[in-house]
């Protein structure tokens, strides 16, 4: 493996400043380890030609002595759910067969702006709908971390792809969606960084949609600076997207040394489950002891409705699901398969096009959404959903940041679980309640368990306050010293 995948991107861009190293080297580096890494199926589609182009570009701009920014020159992975000009786009799905846009995304069009190079396009769980990556119609996405029973793990899901491509050395950074903890959970799966910022903070312009109230796009990265890096160049009000917050962007990053010192932490007494493995359990009582040793203090809060957040998500994201989804019927884009009426065209397409997961969402969506449901189901969920976002508010008026574990268990093998949809949704039980709510989070890799798999820490702020968020997030990363990497990278 060479040395310059192993860089963090803020390290790269100072390399990429001093001109000891070219957007090129780095690129084809990365093109490369992707080629030998291509058994973890974490990309769909590779954009080797086009990243050197942009590579090429970038190193132009600098010997030209144009002004250029963090991001400038640095390869990069997006998951296959933003819209890419040119470029293949799937969402994990066989019903978008074909599909190259014809317009660029807002996110992946300012880290364009921004100078990054992208690498490809990752798999994921088929329009996002997943915890494990294993519901893509490309394949499963493998974890590279290997542990000695030599079973295949999944990364997590749905942004599986985007945390294997950063775990893996594949790629400097990645772009992620997260719906119900989507960033977070493989994040924690993986052993790097996953950042969810408040709804609204990041464009939801040209990604494909899954959950529209819930969608949001963040960075994966292998520190939290790099996570502030990325997300300054993602962030930002869009008229495009009538969710987009006209709110300033913040310097992410402009207090990430100050430490906790003087801080209040929570630590919600609901968020202890019987599911919770006991290294996990150990892990964030480590985490508080690690912040109050870092001059924080932390105290017990309330979070009253948290057992019906994953109930009510599971109510909300379905139904919006069934909604947005609707539009694929064969008629204009992506998979047709024909039938003898306009119905039965309809009815083919949609049945091979999507697989069993979308299928039972987009059915949950519809049910809850039909006469004589409606009042009883969504409109009784939407009520639950301000109830927990009156739970964090109340809760941040005396504490600055929220400390949780980020999974109940560490990555567990490929096709466990599959049987049973009910075990496999519960791995969103702790990132689930922060979503509904609306509100930052973020996973940082903390620990190892008996088997040598990461285990992460999550921390959750208040609306549009990542600077404290990303704070508390780096002196974590700090106490922690997690330096563990995957089998994979170090073979």
């Amino acid at each position: 493996m060479s040395e310059l995948t192993r860089l963090s991107i803020s390290e790269a861009a100072c390399h990429l400043e001093s001109k000891n190293i070219s957007s090129e080297e780095l690129t084809i580096a990365h093109i490369e380890e992707m080629e030998r890494c291509r058994d973890l199926n974490a990309f769909i589609t590779e954009t080797p030609e086009l990243a050197l182009q942009r590579a090429k570009k970038s190193d132009a701009r600098r010997s030209k002595g144009e002004n250029v920014g963090a991001m400038d020159g640095i390869p990069i992975a997006i998951k296959d759910l933003f819209c890419t000009d040119g470029v293949l786009t799937t969402a994990g799905s066989h019903i978008l067969d074909g599909f190259k846009p014809n317009y660029e995304s807002t996110i992946s069009q300012n880290l364009r702006d921004a100078g990054a190079v992208m690498l490809g396009k990752t798999n994921l769980d088929e329009f996002a709908m997943g915890s494990a990556n294993v519901t893509s119609y490309y394949g499963p996405v493998k974890n590279p971390w290997v542990v000695n029973d030599l079973k295949d793990r999944v990364p997590g899901g749905s942004s599986g792809g985007s945390a294997v491509s950063v775990a893996a050395r594949l790629s400097l950074g990645a772009v992620g969606t997260d719906t119900g903890g989507s960033i977070r959970q493989p994040a924690s799966f993986c052993g790097i960084v996953g950042l969810k910022p408040t709804y609204g903070r990041c464009s939801r312009w040209g990604t494909v949609a899954f959950a529209s109230s819930l969608d949001q796009a963040g960075p994966m990265t292998r520190s939290v600076e790099d996570a502030a890096i990325m997300l300054q160049a993602m962030a930002g009000y869009d008229p495009k997207d009538s969710t987009s917050a006209r709110v300033e962007t913040p310097k992410f990053n402009a207090e990430l040394v100050s430490g906790v010192k003087g801080m209040m932490i929570g630590i919600p007494e609901e968020y202890t489950l019987d599911s919770t493995s006991e290294e996990i359990r150990k892990l964030w009582e480590q985490g508080c002891q690690w912040l109050e040793s870092a001059g924080a203090s932390c105290k017990r809060v309330s979070l009253p409705h948290t057992e019906f957040a994953l109930p009510c998500y599971y109510i909300i994201a379905p139904a919006e699901a069934s909604s947005n989804l609707a539009r694929y019927d064969g008629v204009r884009y992506g998979l047709r398969v024909d039938g003898d009426s306009l119905d039965e065209m309809y009815e083919n397409t949609r049945g091979e096009g999507f697989g069993a997961e979308v299928r039972r969402r987009i059915m949950i969506g519809t049910y809850v959404l039909s006469a004589g449901y409606y009042d009883a189901y969504y409109v009784k969920a939407q009520k639950v959903r301000a109830l927990i976002a009156k739970d964090f508010e109340a809760a941040f008026a005396d504490v600055d940041v929220i400390l949780t574990p980020t999974a109940p268990t560490a990555a567990f093998p490929i096709g466990d679980r599959m049987g049973d949809p009910i075990t496999m949704y519960l791995n969103d039980v702790f990132t689930v309640p922060a979503s509904v709510a609306g509100l930052p989070a973020i996973s940082i890799p903390a620990g190892l368990d008996s088997l040598g798999l990461p285990l992460g820490l999550h921390l959750i702020g208040r609306a549009f306050d990542e600077v404290t968020l990303l704070r508390t997030a780096k002196a974590l990363e700090n106490l922690a010293d997690f330096n563990a990497s995957p089998s994979k990278v170090d073979s």
